[in-house]
């Protein structure tokens, strides 16, 4: 049997996909409540960058995680308004 591997895709542009909401979210509280890092780490993995500046980005794993904290504060959001 052959196993294949495949190399770790890595999501380079979620700034750019993200810019609808760049102003309006703390990213800062994003990096440290749903990853348990710094903000500088966070802003690196938007730009597409790694911690030496050469290319990185969002793991595949690291992009769910993003989409799943973004659904919770929607979530979140949306329970205050319906207070209002």
């Amino acid at each position: 049997m052959e196993i294949i591997m495949q190399p770790h895709t890595q999501i380079t542009d979620m700034k750019q996909r993200m810019s609808d909401i760049m102003l309006s979210v703390s990213w800062r509280e994003i990096a440290r409540t749903y990853f348990d890092n710094s903000a500088s780490w966070f802003y690196h993995k938007m730009d597409g960058i790694d911690g030496n500046g050469g290319k990185g980005g969002f793991s595949e794993d690291e992009a769910s995680r993003l989409k799943a904290a973004l659904c919770d504060l929607a979530d979140r959001i949306r329970r205050c308004a319906d207070k209002i």
